[in-house]
C-alpha cells in the first residue's frame, strides 16, 4: 500500500477556514484509535449480537465513509482498495450493495493491521488535500459531518466490546485503571413549567453555521402542556426497589411489546445486573453497584414500566428539551474517562445531569419534525429512512464525547434496546 508522508503535509499550514476542521479531524480520528488500544486484535473481532459490530469494522467504516463521500467526491480519486466498499458500507444503498450486518464478526480479513493501516492512509491523503485547499466548500461540510459520524461510532464501538465481553464467561476487563468513586443519596425535586408555546430544535445546518444533524432541524413551535422533570436521573437503588417489588412479574405496569419481551426473554433486571443483586458489569469487568448512580443499561419499556410504577411518566422530548435548553453541556461524559454512569453531587432542584451519565429515553416517536429535509443525495439516508419504529432519547451517556453532544440532539432506538447507556428521567402532569 502506498503510504503518503502525513509528516509532509503537515509541515503546510492549511487555509485559514480548514485549520480548524483539521484539527478536529486529527483529534476525532485519534480518540477512536486511543478507544481501540486496549483491545486485542481477537477483542477487535467479536460481534455478540446483530445490532452489535466489532470493533475492527467501527474503525474501518468510519475510514470508509471519508473515503467515499469526501476523498470520492473527487471523480478521479482512486480507492485505497475498492473491493472493501462492500464490507465496509452500513447501509447506503444509494452507494453500492453492503455485507449483512449479522456477519459483521465473520471478517477475519482485512485484518486488524491492514484496517489501522487503511486509516493511516486514507488520513494522510485527506490531511493532504486539506492542507492544499484542495477540498471545496460543500465536501468541507461533508468532512465536518464525519467527524461527528466517526464520534456516534466511538460510543458503539465501547457499548458493542461492552456486551461482547459480558458474554465471556470470564467477565474480562476492557479497562481495568477506570475510577468508581461511590455517590451519595439525594433527594428528587420537581421542576415544574406552566403551558407555554416554544421554539424547538437546530437551525438547518450548515445555514446556521453550528453544526447539527438533518433531523434536529427546522426550528418550529409546539405548545407544550404544564408539567414537571424530576432533578436527576432515576438511580439503581430506585429500579431495585422496582424490581423487588416485582415490577417485572406485574403485566398491568408493561406495554403489550414490552410484555411480550419480558416473557420471551426472561428479563427480570437491567442488562448488565448479576443475578447476586449486588454486582454489574462494567467495562472494567464485574464491580459492586453504586446504588446512587443512575440506572442503565434498560429498555424504553423498562423506562415506561418504572415509570408507570412510580406513578410518573417518561418526559417528551419537548420537554426534555426545554429543560435542557438552558444549561451548559457540561458532566460525565466521554472525556471524564469513567466510562461509566456515576452518582451526581448537585443537591438541590436542579435540574442536575441532563449530560452525560445515562441517555434519557422520552415517550416521543423519532419523526420527522414539521418541513424536515434530509440532507442531498446519499447522505440523505443518514437518518431519515430510519424514522419509523423507534424512540428519541436525549442528553447523551458516559460514551458521548463531549463535542458531539448538544441540547437539541435526538438520539433514537428501538424500544427493546439495553446494550447502550440508557436510563430514564421521569416526568409528571401540573394542572
Amino acid at each position: 500500500m502506498r503510504v503518503i508522508s502525513s509528516q509532509a503535509a503537515g509541515n503546510r499550514e492549511p487555509p485559514p477556514a480548514e485549520q480548524a476542521l483539521a484539527t478536529r479531524y486529527r483529534d476525532v480520528r485519534a480518540c477512536s484509535l486511543a478507544l481501540a488500544a486496549p483491545l486485542s486484535a481477537e477483542d477487535a473481532m467479536l460481534q455478540s449480537m446483530p445490532d452489535a459490530s466489532p470493533a475492527k469494522w467501527h474503525l474501518a467504516h468510519t475510514t470508509w465513509f471519508f473515503e467515499t463521500f469526501v476523498l470520492g467526491a473527487d471523480d478521479a480519486y482512486v480507492p485505497v482498495e475498492p473491493r472493501w466498499d462492500l464490507l465496509f458500507n452500513s447501509y447506503y444503498n444509494s452507494v453500492g450493495p453492503f455485507h449483512v450486518r449479522a456477519q459483521r464478526g465473520l471478517l477475519s480479513r482485512p485484518t486488524l493491521a491492514e484496517v489501522l493501516d487503511y486509516r493511516s492512509e486514507v488520513d494522510a491523503r485527506l490531511l493532504e488535500k486539506l492542507h492544499a485547499g484542495d477540498i471545496r466548500d460543500t465536501t468541507l461540510q461533508v468532512l465536518e459531518l464525519g467527524t461527528h459520524h466517526e464520534q456516534q461510532h466511538q460510543e458503539l464501538l465501547l457499548t458493542d466490546i461492552k456486551h461482547a465481553l459480558w458474554c465471556n464467561p470470564l467477565g474480562p476487563a476492557y479497562r481495568k485503571d477506570l475510577a468508581a468513586t461511590p455517590g451519595e443519596p439525594r433527594l428528587v425535586h420537581w421542576n415544574g413549567a406552566e403551558e407555554q408555546e416554544l421554539g424547538m430544535g437546530a437551525a438547518p445546518w450548515p445555514d446556521a453555521g453550528r453544526f447539527a444533524y438533518d433531523n434536529e432541524s427546522p426550528r418550529h413551535r409546539v405548545l407544550l402542556p404544564a408539567h414537571a422533570l424530576a432533578s436527576r436521573p432515576v438511580s439503581n437503588a430506585e429500579f431495585l426497589e422496582f424490581v423487588a417489588e416485582g415490577g417485572y412479574e406485574d403485566p398491568s405496569l408493561w406495554l403489550s411489546d414490552g410484555w411480550d419481551r419480558v416473557q420471551a426473554e426472561h428479563w427480570q433486571r437491567p442488562l448488565y445486573w448479576h443475578e447476586d443483586g449486588a454486582r454489574e458489569f462494567t467495562l472494567a469487568g464485574w464491580r459492586e453497584r453504586d446504588p446512587n448512580a443512575p440506572v442503565c443499561h434498560i429498555s424504553l419499556y423498562e423506562a415506561d414500566a418504572f415509570a408507570r410504577w412510580a406513578g410518573a411518566r417518561l418526559p417528551t422530548e419537548a420537554e426534555w428539551e426545554h429543560t435542557a435548553g438552558g444549561q451548559a453541556v457540561s458532566g460525565n461524559l466521554l472525556d471524564a474517562d469513567h466510562l461509566h454512569p456515576q452518582a451526581g453531587t448537585g443537591e438541590g432542584p436542579g435540574p442536575h445531569q441532563l449530560f452525560g451519565d445515562v441517555w434519557e429515553w422520552t415517550s416521543s416517536a423519532y419523526v420527522a419534525y414539521p418541513g424536515f429535509r434530509p440532507l442531498p443525495g446519499s447522505l440523505g439516508e443518514y437518518n431519515g429512512k430510519f424514522m419509523s419504529g423507534q424512540n428519541i432519547l436525549r442528553g447523551g451517556s458516559c460514551a458521548t464525547p463531549a463535542s458531539h453532544i448538544r441540547a437539541t440532539y435526538r438520539n433514537f432506538f428501538p424500544p427493546h434496546a439495553r446494550w447502550q447507556f440508557s436510563g430514564l428521567r421521569l416526568a409528571k402532569d401540573l394542572p
